[in-house]
């Protein structure tokens, strides 16, 4: 019989040590390892750029999937919301201006062209003046002010010195212009670092204490302020 002739086969394998062969499954494993990093298996990945891109864009998705889900109206909403907060954003740049300050020292009156006399910074800004261009005459009004103090020793030359101390150290010699002198410096800085736009009245206004601290009379030490002029 067909049956009996099959076992009795097998048994005759068996007995000769014809075991079928069965690889364990860590070798196995490290076998197919081995294999598979072959550099011809990986000629189309992605380099570690690419990879680092993929996976920061998955992160973004994942952000923005969760925003979706937590904002009221699923996407839709979550438009809404950018919309808001760009407008806001829009309002605080629009109301408070460029914001170019980030220190103090970096407010100095006088740039680095070299220095320049009362003179010709009265002549620039009246240039400016002529051609409407107000915010640069405010700019050369002011700095002819503090100039013209330092020239008449009323000031010590300084480099680094900002407006609004200018204002503070010539309103302790001319107590009368005190007022006026740091609305001219916040004027000066108004146009300069906070990104606002100077008018005619406004420059206007610092010629004429130009001229008048020109003449004015500094209190000296020991000097009552009644006979300041």
């Amino acid at each position: 019989m067909s049956g009996a002739g099959g076992i009795t086969r097998t048994r005759q394998d068996i007995a000769a040590g014809d075991i079928p062969v069965d690889t364990p499954r860590l070798p196995a494993w490290e076998a197919a390892e081995s294999e598979l990093s072959k550099p011809m298996y990986h000629e189309n990945d992605p380099n570690f750029l690419q990879r680092a891109l993929n996976q920061f864009w998955d992160w973004v998705a994942g952000v923005f999937d969760a925003a979706a889900g937590a904002a009221p109206g699923g996407p839709a909403g979550l438009a809404v919301l950018v919309v808001i907060v760009i407008g806001l954003a829009a309002a605080l740049w629009w109301r408070l201006g460029t914001p170019q300050r980030s220190a103090r020292n970096t407010d100095a009156l006088f740039d680095s062209t070299g220095p320049r006399s009362a003179a010709q910074h009265r002549a620039t800004a009246e240039a400016h003046a002529a051609a409407l261009r107000w915010t640069e005459a405010v700019q050369e009004r002011m700095r002819a002010i503090v100039r013209s103090l330092e020239e008449r020793a009323l000031l010590d030359p300084r480099p680094g010195r900002t407006a609004d101390e200018a204002a503070a150290e010539a309103g302790r010699t001319l107590p009368v212009h005190t007022a006026r002198l740091r609305a001219a410096a916040r004027s000066f800085d108004d146009v300069t670092y906070g990104g606002r736009t100077a008018d005619r009245s406004a420059y206007l206004s610092l010629r004429t204490l130009d001229l008048e601290l020109d003449e004015a009379k500094p209190l000296l030490p020991g000097t009552s302020r009644g006979a300041t002029g």
